[in-house]
């Protein structure tokens, strides 16, 4: 079982077990991380994309330790103005365990919003049977009327 996660503004492919590396996060050494922004779940040969997100999944991990990342050489050169500038530059990081993957919570809400619909659709028949029913009422009353006064007519003829 994999998901793809969306995580300090990144996309992260994660399974239970791994550790993955985030931009640093606010959170202390040893304490737990909870992503829900889920994009896609995958178990099993079973997918599930999100509109944008999955409903009620949930990514857990665990916060590892906190770091730098190695040195990036940042070099800007001018050519024949004697203009050289270097900057180094190091990343922090947060090393998280991922610890468990959960979709339970939205198998449940399918089943939910399949029952409603269900509902909705019998209550959608119920309303069209009055509906017809009272048309057909109304259509009777009128003819019925409509002969009572022709005949008057042709009485009175």
């Amino acid at each position: 079982m994999y998901a793809i996660i969306e995580a300090c503004g990144r996309q992260y492919k994660v399974q239970e077990g791994e550790t993955v590396y985030f931009e640093k996060l606010d959170a202390e050494e040893g304490k737990k991380v909870s992503f829900d922004k889920v994009v896609m779940l995958s178990n099993d040969g079973k997918v599930e994309v999100g509109n944008p997100y999955v409903a009620n999944a949930k990514v857990e991990g665990k916060v590892v330790a906190h770091g730098r990342g190695k040195k990036v050489l940042v070099f800007k050169y001018k050519a024949k103005k004697n203009e050289r500038n270097t900057r180094g530059h190091r990343q922090d990081y947060t090393k998280v365990e991922i610890t468990s993957i959960s979709a339970k919570a939205a198998k449940a809400e399918k089943a939910e919003k399949e029952e409603k619909v269900e509902k909705v659709e019998k209550e959608e028949k119920a309303t069209k049977t009055t509906k017809t029913a009272k048309t057909e009422k109304a259509t009777k009353t009128t003819t019925t009327k409509t002969t009572k006064t022709t005949k008057t007519e042709k009485a009175s003829k």
